[in-house]
């Protein structure tokens, strides 16, 4: 929405987006539809009746220093924050420190993941994998992407459909598109770094009979 507001005398066209009435699955989209539009030092005014600290969250984990985030109006009934964007793309940010992550506790999810890169716009995936001491990944062909791993803690070997390579700190592997691999983990465990290009949502097709 445009409103009309005046300053010394002079219209000044000021964008607002109110999401107060936009169904909530809808409102981050469209927040950051707007947003990506922007010129840059473009802003818009967003109304609300909270504030939206889960949206900030996202702004800081997807645009990093990109982004200007003012309150207007703090509540308690209405919220109006004035979001500008500081640079045309994403600036550089670290992400972990990983000698500090191997440091802690390796709880990982239930593919070893003790880290993944989260970011949303994003070409590429990324996570840190922990195998516990003998812990193994069975022989599997990978997926239709290239692949690169480094080890980042402990040693193992990986399975190959040729000979076994050794892995060790600092080892940097190339796993070629669909290649037959399996990971073993050494007495000390294995903790490593996989980097590879992001893969494409999933998306259901429907054929021209209308079936999914």
């Amino acid at each position: 929405m445009i409103e009309e507001n005046f300053v010394e005398g002079r219209p000044m066209a000021v964008q607002e987006l109110d999401v107060r009435h936009v169904p909530k699955a809808q409102r981050h989209p469209q927040i950051f539809e707007l947003f990506t539009a922007l010129p840059p030092s473009g802003s818009f005014v967003l109304i609300n009746t909270h504030d939206p600290k889960h949206l900030h969250q996202e702004f800081q984990r997807d645009y990093p220093g990109c982004f200007g985030w003012e309150y207007l109006q703090a509540g308690p009934d209405l919220w109006r924050i004035q979001i500008t964007k500081i640079a045309s793309t994403a600036v550089p940010q670290i992400l972990c420190d990983a000698h500090a992550l191997l440091a802690g506790p390796l709880q990982g999810d239930p593919a070893g993941a003790i880290w993944q890169l989260q970011v949303n716009e994003r070409q590429l995936d990324a996570n840190i994998i922990h195998l516990r001491p003998e812990e193994q990944i069975g022989a599997h062909d990978g997926p239709d992407l290239d692949v690169l791993v480094l080890v980042l803690a402990g040693s193992g070997e990986m399975g190959t459909a040729a000979a076994a390579l050794p892995l060790s700190i600092g080892t940097l592997v190339w796993l070629p598109r669909r290649s037959r691999r399996s990971i073993s983990a050494g007495d000390s465990g294995l903790s490593y770094l996989t980097v590879h290009t992001r893969r494409p949502a999933l998306r259901i097709q429907i054929d021209p009979d209308g079936q999914s």
